[in-house]
């Protein structure tokens, strides 16, 4: 019988299947917000008060997507006594970022400083405008 953990890893399918599941999370745009307060807060993290604060968001609507970012493993929750605190997994946004990266520009190193910010060694991005406009 196929050990269909082992089939998948050894075909790069189940990370493609994550990584694509992690992304969909964060193409959601309250959700990335979230995310980036609580890559912001650092490993202590944030309370849900302090995000929906932040944020502008009623708690049930901030609880929902909560739980979605936990799910997927992109944020850790903590309780403290009778309440909760929120920070992002680290561990998980790494491997993305290292699945996302893999294999960049033809095995060159190109992405030196990109995770502190914009990299003057990087080339600019051109987003070009639909045709027609």
């Amino acid at each position: 019988m196929l050990d269909i953990i082992q089939y998948f890893n050894n075909n790069g399918n189940m990370e493609m299947l994550l990584a694509a599941e992690l992304l969909a999370a964060l193409g959601h745009e309250t959700r990335l917000a979230i995310f980036r307060l609580l890559v912001e807060a650092g490993p202590q993290g944030r309370y849900p008060n302090e995000l929906s604060e932040a944020l502008g968001l009623p708690p049930t609507t901030l609880s929902f997507h909560l739980a979605h970012l936990n799910r997927v493993g992109l944020i850790r929750r903590h309780k403290e006594g009778r309440y909760l605190r929120y920070a992002a997994a680290y561990e998980t946004m790494d491997e993305l970022l290292a699945f996302l990266t893999q294999n960049c520009c033809g095995g060159v190193t190109c992405l030196s400083g990109a995770a502190t910010g914009p990299s003057e060694k990087r080339p600019p991005t051109t987003i070009l405008a639909p045709q027609g406009t």
